[in-house]
């Protein structure tokens, strides 16, 4: 009988026998990262020749890893803001203005990116900051006594985004927004900068909210540049870290600011 897969002669198994279930898995993980995560070159290299140091691939792997680790993040990341505004029912602290101008800049961000064909991986966390976001911009009216004014909102935003999603949109107009992003991002983060420090507090802002965008705008820099390759895109998640950052470092600042100390309005 010839000896099979599995059968051993001399007490030597033949290395390229395979079992069926660990073929299996094989195929298994081929489906789930090739395409996803992996072109299938780089599969090959990873994870059939175990070459761990081939940096080109080593890249793709690390950079779609945190792109749709951001991606999963986003799903959640404003929630806490949500829930401490629902909680509180009252949105002290929040500058509408400063929402508004956040979501220009993740829209322009989304629409860009459809535009191009982006991997999903590269902006999908946009599709769910802006519902997080546009939810946030409703609160604040809503617990400001402005709750028509909120639904108002909804209605032009959305209508909005549907002319800027449909092919309707001009090429130059979608460019002319995610352009718009650098100073919106700005001055969004300045005016809540300065809302702030005129209440000498931060309000009901969340902190676990403001760690993660500024966490996620600094890994969507190494993102953008390796999965898109477009300048405008990395340049402006550098700048949307740096005013992250300055966010961040006020929550540092004032989280143990006694009551009695702080400004009044």
């Amino acid at each position: 009988m010839g000896a099979g897969c599995g059968e051993r002669e001399a007490g030597v198994s033949s290395p390229t026998c395979v079992s069926p279930l660990a073929k299996m898995a094989s195929v298994a993980l081929k489906g789930l990262l090739v395409p996803h995560l992996l072109p299938e070159n780089c599969y090959d290299e990873l994870f059939l020749h175990f070459n761990f140091l081939h940096v080109p691939c080593l890249k793709i792997l690390i950079s779609k890893g945190l792109g749709f680790g951001i991606v999963a993040g986003s799903l959640m990341v404003k929630l806490p803001q949500i829930f401490k505004i629902v909680g509180a029912k009252s949105a002290e602290g929040l500058s509408f203005n400063a929402i508004l101008l956040e979501l220009l800049a993740i829209t322009g961000t989304m629409a860009y990116s459809i535009a191009n064909d982006f991997p999903f991986s590269s902006w999908g966390e946009a599709l769910f900051l802006m519902v997080q976001t546009v939810t946030i911009g409703f609160l604040v009216q809503h617990f400001g006594g402005h709750t028509g004014r909120g639904l108002s909102f909804l209605f032009l935003y959305f209508g909005a985004l549907s002319f800027l999603l449909s092919p309707l949109s001009p090429m130059f107009v979608v460019t002319g927004l995610q352009a718009s992003n650098m100073p919106a991002v700005v001055i969004s983060r300045l005016l809540q900068a300065a809302t702030n420090y005129h209440n000498g507090h931060t309000g009901q802002l969340s902190a676990i909210t403001a760690f993660m965008l500024f966490a996620g705008s600094l890994a969507r820099i190494f993102t953008s540049i390796q999965e898109t390759g477009d300048p405008l895109m990395a340049l402006t998640y550098v700048v949307s870290s740096s005013c992250n950052a300055v966010i961040t470092a006020q929550l540092l600042y004032y989280w143990n600011v006694p009551v009695d100390k702080r400004k009044k309005e």
